[in-house]
Parts: structure tokens; C-alpha cells; sequence
């Protein structure tokens, strides 16, 4: 259940803040979860044995490294990067708004691009940070020309590759780009970015250009999403800003083990994130013949999810839940997303009975 915020709150909060919500995913109990984009499977068996192994030698009593160093040069060695190219964070949620927090604040602008991931805007509320949008096209391509010309005078500018809830990249060439034209820091959120390949990563521009800055996270391709460990790779510069700002131990000791021993051993992933593109790529391919026939719209994805436009996705979203058991993501009353809904790519037979369900219902 939802905390609801009471009106001796609301009064006692700051003005800016009076009018927010505690963030709902709007979870329900169901057998089929597609909602969350998060990877149907657990970790691999081999990488369960050793991260048991590390959570059980971890001890509790010491506060953890507050940097994260050992898992910070891990993932440089992973990367391609040094260690002060590279900051820890309690999820991506926390580095972002960290961005906020260290870049952003009154008098300064963010150029978001929506429909995007709702985040972006709350943390920059949160920072007193000014949002400057720039709409997506209606069939939601970027406005390639419209960012830059927004970016001229902003501070932060944020893209999400492959894009959420929409599954399509930024460009590497337009990223490039973008930052040239601009003093902004450019964030490149690639939370999904396993999913579209290193052919569309952004990582080698942070190298050519101090101001580009990459979000990653283990919560989706490495199923970590209850452990909470994101990571941006930055300048020096950038990431001794975001240092400054952050909560001291805010990565816990489980989760830093975790992390390590998934970091240490990406390789055992290969095999999943490839079944995932396989699948995402088979259910596009079943809900194109839907779209061929005129039932609903679908969207190519980059990513572990695909988006899809039906007239009704609201009471299609409830029949979902309540008549088949599967929870998806429903984006019908999100601005810019009319009619749209979001589905999760599951395991192969959670695929199967979501597309049975639709078809049948369409």
C-alpha cells in the first residue's frame, strides 16, 4: 500500500516539494511479472556459488569501504578505464540525483528529453534544478537538432540509451556531437545498454570527451536489481564531483560483495542476455503481426522491454492483471504516451502467455 501524504505534512514540507508523491510502481501480486524490466532469470548457477561464497565471508560489524574501491577498480579493469574514472552508487536513483545535486541547482538547467524515465525530472526537482524539455518526435525519435540548440546554455543534459520506455538509442555519432556543441555535461543513461551491445555503448566517448558521462547499472542484464549497485564512468573531474555530494556508506558491505563477484564474472551473463535479445526479438515479431493487421502499434527495442499503443490500454492493462495473472507497465495517462503500454520481456513461456493473452483480447 502506498504512503499517503497527509495535509500536516504536506504543510510542514518545503513549498517546492508540497506537491510530490512517494514513488509507486504499482505493484501487484501476480504469476507473471513484466512490469519492472528486470531479467526473468536469477544470477547463473556458477556466479550464485560465489557470491554465496563472499556474502557469507563479509562481515557485518565494519562500515563498508565508503568509495567502493575495490569494486571501483573492477569494473575500470572491466571497462577499459582507471579507478578515478569510475563512482559507486546505491542504484543508478542515487547517482542521478547525485548528478543533480553536484551539477545542477537553482539557476541551472536540465535538458530532458520525454518521454523519458520519470526520474530525471523528480531529482531535478528535488535539486531546484530547472527541466527544459524536448519532445520526441510523435513516432518517438529524438529531435536531434531541437536537443542542441536547447543544450546551448543548460548544465546537464540527459539521454537514456536505449531509451525508457521507448527502446531506441542515441546515436554515438549524435552523442558526440551533442557535446561538442555544448559546456552541459551529457549523461548517457545506458541502463539497458547490454541489451543493445558495445556497438551502441557511449564508454569510448567519455575517453574523447570530459564531458560525456555514462550511467550503468546491475540491476537489469546481471540481475542485481535487489541489491541496488549502479555505476557512472566519467572525467576525474566529474566523478571528484559527485564524490563530494554523496552520502557516506551508501553502497552496503552485500552489496559491494555481490557486485564484485558479478563484475569479476560478466561472462557467465553472455548466455542470458542473449536469450533475452532472442526473446524480445521473437515477441516483436508476433506483436508485428498484430500491427500488420491493425490491433495495435509496436515499437523496435534496444533494450529488455518493447512499447506498444493499442486503443484501450488502460482496460487492457486491468484484463491483463485481473483475467491472466500478468502485471505490465501501463503508460496510457503518462504525458506524450497516450494509449501506450510497456511490456517486459520475460522468460520464453512468460512471452508465450503474454502474447496469447493479447492476441486473444484483441
Amino acid at each position: 500500500m502506498a504512503v499517503v501524504i497527509t495535509e500536516e505534512a504536506r504543510r510542514r514540507m518545503q513549498p517546492a516539494f508540497a506537491d510530490l508523491e512517494p514513488y509507486d510502481p504499482l505493484f501487484t501480486p501476480v504469476d507473471v511479472l513484466l512490469s519492472a524490466n528486470e531479467n526473468p532469470c536469477d544470477v547463473p548457477p556458477v556466479v550464485r556459488a560465489c557470491l554465496n561464497a563472499a556474502l557469507t565471508a563479509t562481515p557485518l560489524n565494519r562500515y563498508p569501504d565508503p568509495m567502493s574501491n575495490k569494486l571501483r577498480d573492477a569494473i575500470a579493469l572491466w571497462r577499459g578505464c582507471d579507478r578515478e574514472n569510475v563512482i559507486v552508487g546505491n542504484g543508478g536513483d542515487e547517482l542521478l540525483y547525485n548528478l543533480l545535486l553536484a551539477f545542477g541547482g537553482p539557476g541551472r538547467v536540465l535538458v530532458n528529453t520525454p518521454p523519458a524515465f520519470s526520474e530525471y525530472a523528480l531529482q531535478a526537482q528535488l535539486t531546484g534544478t530547472t527541466v527544459r524539455d524536448v519532445w520526441r518526435t510523435a513516432d518517438f525519435a529524438l529531435d536531434e537538432e531541437a536537443v542542441i540548440e536547447a543544450s546551448k546554455d543548460a548544465a546537464i543534459v540527459i539521454l537514456t540509451s536505449p531509451n525508457n520506455p521507448t527502446g531506441d538509442l542515441a546515436s554515438r555519432e549524435f552523442v558526440e556531437r551533442l557535446a561538442r556543441s555544448t559546456d552541459a555535461l551529457v549523461l548517457v543513461d545506458e541502463a539497458y545498454g547490454e541489451f543493445a551491445g558495445d556497438d551502441a555503448s557511449c564508454l569510448p566517448l567519455v575517453k574523447e570527451r570530459p564531458n560525456v558521462v555514462v550511467l550503468r547499472t546491475l540491476s537489469k542484464a546481471y540481475a542485481l536489481a535487489g541489491a541496488r549497485c549502479g555505476y557512472i564512468i566519467a572525467s576525474p573531474d566529474v566523478v571528484a564531483g559527485l564524490a563530494a555530494v554523496r552520502q557516506p556508506y551508501s553502497v552496503n558491505v552485500l552489496t559491494q560483495a555481490a557486485a564484485q563477484v558479478v563484475v569479476e564474472m560478466h561472462d557467465a551473463y553472455e548466455e542470458s542476455i542473449a536469450r533475452i535479445v532472442f526473446e524480445r526479438e521473437r515477441l516483436y515479431a508476433e506483436l508485428r503481426e498484430l500491427a500488420d493487421a491493425g490491433k495495435l502499434e509496436v515499437w523496435e527495442s534496444a533494450a529488455n522491454f518493447l512499447f506498444v499503443r493499442v486503443t484501450g490500454a488502460a482496460r487492457l492493462f486491468e484484463r491483463l492483471r485481473d483475467e491472466h495473472s500478468i502485471l505490465v507497465r501501463n503508460f496510457s495517462g503518462a504525458p506524450g504516451c497516450a494509449d501506450c503500454l510497456r511490456f517486459t520481456v520475460g522468460s520464453p513461456e512468460e512471452n508465450d502467455r503474454l502474447f496469447a493473452a493479447v492476441r486473444d483480447m484483441l
